[in-house]
């Protein structure tokens, strides 16, 4: 493939170059800058070809942006025919069509333009270099003919030289040999004059953290470099990151580590990347490196035990595996309370609660999640935490109902979605602890909330208040809508005969119990229900039947109904 190229990128050059014999002396070095772009599409056919040149010693390149549209690599052909590879851009502007980026010289320097200082007048000699193998000067002489304002001190020019267009994108030089023209596509069938754009207009050009967002930049499959600011470039990560498949963002990670060594969260962020990816005994490794590595050059070292004591803390909880092993409950306890000895921010003392409360310290949990009411940092989130704490350490269901009331207060009615948990699990104490009327009218805003997304459980546990506050009517709406939507569900299908029973409708009541047998045939309490439902209908034997195979199945309620109704 290397050979087919260079043959034809070689037949093209007989037909572009032009051998001058008065050319200067720097020529044959300022050549050497000047190279051929071979770029690729994604299934790694060949795309486009074309022409750059480079303007440092150390890779970075300038050519027109369209030859690398679409394209997932590209390499560059020097002027000793070699193949080097495209490694990131590092800038582009589609509207006046050049690019930058940097090629892979791997340990070695290569021959580079040097920028022109001053902007040449009309007039001034222009010196066209095309691309070649040969040792000869060979180039296009010509003058400068217009010079049309650009971008801040950068120009435009039309330049009085013959030009076709498979020398777009090479340099145009000035008598000194220093590179002030990128040429450009002729817009007209004029062969006589050609177009160039400023070369320090396209050396100017960066990356920045938004340009991981740019249409432009997102037609070019090649990796962009990130940007050399460092907050723009931890901007750029965290855009990335939602963009980039694992492999390619697990690069920018390292990129980033590269150029910016002593940035703790760079390593923390790695660190977190690692963890969310793998599993392995190495990643484990090298995660725990970077974890060390960001302590080292931190100057916030509270902020890397807070980072790692997360990562342990979800290690635990989500028994990441054998390899994460040494990532306990215990251990992230250890590193969120060096983070708080540090500096106590409400939160560390949050997620300290949060470690206290996985590992069932309730009483500890609650106390944490307290102060944390008590700063700034509070929040619906936080009160739900200590209610749910506050409830789990058997505390007054009272004092649960006043945090979940705090949760549910930090929202302004009508409430929006944010705000049903803290109102359902309100509706769920209240109803557990005989409030059962305050329980339902929680649970109707509830169902104001969240509309037809309500689930069959939610319409079980609200018929369970309502039946409770006596409200049978309500009660069967709400279960004939839970079986509607689950009718499979035995439980609710006993419910639902329950309620039937309760109110008088004991041939639909035995219907719904039988149906729920049909699932379980074990379910004693049905047996109960239907018995009672008979003996109401006075068909006392056949209660009595049902009344012993609900005994047989352990039923203990049933005893006291044999014993009244069955000697």
């Amino acid at each position: 493939m290397r050979k087919k190229i260079l043959f034809m990128v070689l037949c093209l050059l007989s037909q572009w170059t032009m051998a001058q014999k008065d050319a200067p002396k720097w020529v044959d070095k300022s050549k050497k800058a000047v190279f051929s772009v071979v770029t690729y599409d994604e299934n790694d056919k060949l795309l486009n070809t074309g022409n750059g040149f480079f303007v440092s010693e150390d890779g970075v390149a300038l050519s027109d942006y369209t030859l690398f549209v679409g394209a997932a690599r590209a390499v560059v052909i020097n002027f000793e025919g070699k193949q080097l590879p495209v490694q990131t851009i590092l800038g582009a502007n589609s509207m006046y069509d050049v690019i930058k980026f940097r090629v892979d010289l791997g340990k070695k320097s290569t021959p580079a333009l040097k920028l022109a200082a001053v902007v040449p007048a009309k007039d001034a000699e222009a010196v066209m270099l095309p691309y070649s193998t040969k040792k000869e000067r060979a180039c296009t002489i010509g003058k400068v003919e217009e010079v049309s304002n650009l971008a801040g001190p950068h120009k435009y020019f039309k330049l009085a030289m013959s030009m076709k267009d498979k020398l777009v994108s090479c340099p145009i030089l000035n008598s000194e040999g220093e590179v002030f023209g990128l040429v450009q596509k002729a817009a007209s069938k004029d062969t006589t004059h050609c177009y160039a754009i400023s070369a320090p207009y396209a050396n100017e050009l960066v990356i920045s953290a938004f340009d991981f967002n740019s249409s432009e930049l997102n037609k070019i499959g090649i990796k962009k470099a990130l940007p050399n600011n460092e907050d723009q470039a931890m901007v750029a990560l965290f855009m990335a990151s939602s963009q980039l498949s694992v492999d390619k963002y697990s690069s920018l990670l390292n990129d980033f580590i590269t150029q910016f060594p002593n940035n703790a969260d760079g390593y923390i962020r790695r660190a977190n990347f690692i963890f969310s990816n793998y599993s392995d005994a190495q990643h484990f490794a090298q995660a725990e490196d970077d974890l060390n590595k960001a302590l080292k050059v931190s100057g916030k070292k509270d902020d890397v035990y807070y980072n790692r004591s997360r990562m342990m803390y979800l290690s635990a909880i989500q028994n990441k595996g054998e390899a994460f092993k040494s990532w306990t409950l215990e251990t992230s306890l250890e590193d969120i309370n060096k983070a708080i000895e540090i500096n106590p921010l409400p939160l560390y003392t949050q997620h300290q609660g949060d470690v206290y409360f996985a590992m069932t310290k309730f009483d500890k949990a609650f106390e944490c999640f307290d102060k944390v009411n008590h700063t700034n940092l509070a929040s619906p989130e936080t009160f739900f935490s200590a209610a749910r704490a506050k409830e789990l350490m058997k505390g007054d269901y009272k004092e649960v109902i006043v945090l979940l009331d705090s949760a549910v207060s930090r929202y302004a009615a009508p409430y929006p979605q944010a705000a049903a948990p803290y109102i359902s699990e309100r509706a769920i104490v209240k109803s557990d602890n005989g409030l059962y009327k305050e329980a339902v009218a929680d649970f109707d805003i509830y169902h104001q909330i969240i509309g037809s997304g309500v689930n069959a459980n939610f319409f079980y546990l609200r018929e369970q208040a309502n039946y409770k506050s006596r409200n049978y009517k309500r009660a069967l709406e709400d279960i004939m809508k839970a079986v509607e939507m689950e009718p499979s569900n035995k439980e609710y299908l006993a419910e639902y005969g329950a309620v039937n029973l309760r109110i008088a409708r004991y041939d639909e009541a035995i219907k719904n119990l039988k149906d729920a047998l049909a699932i379980d045939p074990k379910f004693a309490a049905c047996y109960r229900l239907i018995g009672f439902c008979q003996l109401q209908q006075g068909k006392k034997t056949d209660a009595c039947e049902n009344f012993n195979k609900a005994k047989e199945l352990g039923d203990e309620l049933v005893i006291p109904m044999i014993e009244k109704n069955c000697k």
